[in-house]
């Protein structure tokens, strides 16, 4: 097996590195490592320029990142919640990325590729809040350059034993595939678990939108809680008028400003949503009575046609500031 890998990656030398690459940073499941590392090791037997292989497996990288990029400026966050809808976890896969791109602006690019999951969500993720061009080229090239040169340079170290590396990745693979699969499925059976349980809590509890547009029309103006993420905000600066700015780490600070007799209503971009409910669940928990998500959340309030407000705009980021 490992032979006939490595003649084909001769065989059809940088224009296989490039395809594989490409495919697999636009998002498709097909690994390039083992591509790279072979092309490493072929490298070291002159049987590839190693510029070359380094070059080709660079520019892959930054034509589907760009692509993603250049989605998330011009769609921002619609690109993001699409994203978020196919992961194994849409009520928080890009959670930790916005988190990772707040901690470190477009730095989170340079090791991006390294992160699983992260690779994908972090070049639409950059576009939506901001980060201009030039700063994203020069520290998504860098990962890039980074992630192909580990692999192929691991491959270029080890040339002489590239059967041994092939073989041994093969049969951590399948060695590891029962236990891989016995996770993933009780990853997916937990998650199912808790969001059922959690959707069945507070299922009857919802608002639809009419009905808040309706009350605020009446003059029963509900204490209405946006719970996205700054980083979420500065995706879609759209927001419901008179709305108390907050986020799921905020629930001391909604109990300080908002009465405890008071009607609230949460909302969210999130599916299902997940952070809504978890902020009404929380306050529910603190001695709230009257507290409901907003079904459908902001998305569907826009949609209906009620009226929205929009949050001052957000400077993009510039390269001294990532």
């Amino acid at each position: 097996m490992a032979h006939h890998i490595v003649e084909l990656i001769a065989q059809y030398g940088l224009l296989l590195v490039f395809i594989n690459v490409l495919v697999e940073q636009a998002g498709a499941p097909v690994p390039a490592v083992p591509t790279m590392i072979v092309a490493g090791a072929l490298a070291a037997a002159d049987r590839l320029p190693l510029a070359g292989v380094l070059l080709v497996a660079v520019v892959a990288c930054l034509l589907a990142d760009f692509a993603w990029y250049a989605a998330g400026r011009r769609f921002g966050g619609g690109v993001m919640r699409t994203l978020c809808r196919i992961s194994l976890s849409p009520d928080s896969c890009v959670k930790q990325s916005e988190l990772h791109f707040q901690r470190w602006r477009g730095g989170v690019l340079l090791l991006a590729k390294f992160v699983p999951g992260l690779s994908t969500v972090a070049p639409p993720l950059v576009g939506a809040m901001g980060l201009r061009p030039g700063p994203f080229a020069l520290f998504d090239g860098l990962g890039s350059l980074l992630w192909v040169g580990v692999a192929v340079c691991l491959g270029y170290v080890f040339a002489n034993q590239i059967d041994y590396v092939l073989d041994a990745l093969a049969s951590a693979g399948s060695v590891a595939l029962m236990l891989l699969c016995g996770l993933l499925a009780l990853y997916i059976v937990a998650k199912w678990w808790q969001r059922h349980r959690l959707l069945r809590t507070l299922r009857m509890a919802r608002i639809t939108v009419q009905e808040l547009n309706a009350a605020i029309v009446a003059g029963k103006m509900p204490a209405i809680i946006d719970v996205r993420s700054e980083a979420a905000r500065m995706m879609d600066a759209r927001v419901i008028p008179g709305a108390l700015l907050a986020d799921v780490n905020s629930v001391d600070r909604i109990v300080g400003e908002v009465p405890i007799e008071s009607e609230l209503v949460i909302y969210c971009t999130c599916p299902n949503e997940a952070s809504a409910a978890l902020v009404a669940k929380a306050l529910m928990a603190r001695g709230y009575k009257r507290v409901r998500p907003l079904l459908g959340g902001l998305d569907a309030w826009y949609a209906a046609g009620y009226p929205v407000d929009q949050l001052p705009v957000v400077v993009e980021v510039e390269a001294s500031t990532v």
